[in-house]
């Protein structure tokens, strides 16, 4: 009976010890929430046009339509989050609780995830550039395209601004007048890819009144799951795809769906 007693209090006492360490032991996640979205047909915080051509006069914007990017907010890279702290954002679905690895590279200071992420930007608008100048067979060396895309950093705007290139320098207006949202990184092919936060950019782009939202095909799972009533998401591999899906939607076409 005394050795069940002591048994019984040593798991007792482990239980309070693993407690207290699962309480107060940081843990390797960070909170994200739906962030800004920028229409890239539009201007910056500064008025200066999102997108800026010479060499080519861009057609000028029809109706009220808008390609949006979006965006999501992401804890300091410094901040220890700790299981209690985690409850509330467990349940809230304006917060997901994802690995910090997901968002911020591993083993770099906060400095050196800033330089990333900024560096991630830029290679992802040239990539942006080009897949749109070659979708539209335009000659990089007499069109060129700047890009201003504020304090916005990683790659996961490239899909976005390259529609917003075609649909100034291009003969097809992709809007329709709607306010159509997406994610997505791109390359000098064209090709569209994989990107992080997609549920929380799902309920930005409804925020920001889209009703349809362009996602990388592998991200359709997590957007379905994830994505509020009332907004339409198209799955799509490639640029030329997302063009035809765009204008399918104005014409009564087929158009992808997850």
């Amino acid at each position: 009976m005394a050795r069940s007693k002591r048994t019984l209090a040593l798991s007792l006492l482990l239980i309070v010890i693993l407690g207290v360490f699962a309480f107060t032991a940081p843990l390797p996640f960070t909170v994200i929430t739906p962030g800004d979205t920028v229409n890239t047909l539009g201007k910056d915080a500064a008025g200066d046009p999102v997108i800026q051509i010479t060499g080519a006069t861009p057609n000028p914007p029809e109706g009220q339509g808008q390609l949006l990017l979006t965006t999501i907010r992401a804890d300091d890279p410094d901040t220890d989050h700790h299981l209690a702290g985690l409850f509330d954002a467990w349940f809230d679905s304006n917060e997901a609780v994802v690995p910090k690895k997901s968002v911020y590279p591993e083993g770099k200071s906060k400095a050196q995830i800033i330089q990333q992420v900024t560096q991630d930007m830029v290679e992802s608008q040239d990539h942006a550039v080009v897949a749109a100048l070659n979708y539209l067979k335009l000659d990089p060396n007499q069109v060129k395209v700047k890009l201003n895309a504020g304090d916005i950093g990683g790659p996961s705007a490239g899909l976005m601004f390259s529609l917003g290139i075609v649909d100034m320098l291009g003969a097809q207006n992709l809007t329709g007048g709607q306010v159509i949202a997406g994610t997505g990184t791109i390359d000098d092919t064209g090709k569209v890819g994989p990107i992080g936060g997609i549920e929380m950019k799902t309920k930005g782009a409804k925020k920001s009144l889209a009703t349809v939202f362009l996602l990388p095909k592998e991200e359709c799972k997590k957007a379905k799951a994830a994505a509020p009533g009332g907004l339409r998401l198209v799955p799509v591999e490639t640029l030329p795809q997302a063009v035809d899906a765009l204008m399918a939607l104005q014409n009564g076409g087929k158009v992808p769906s997850c």
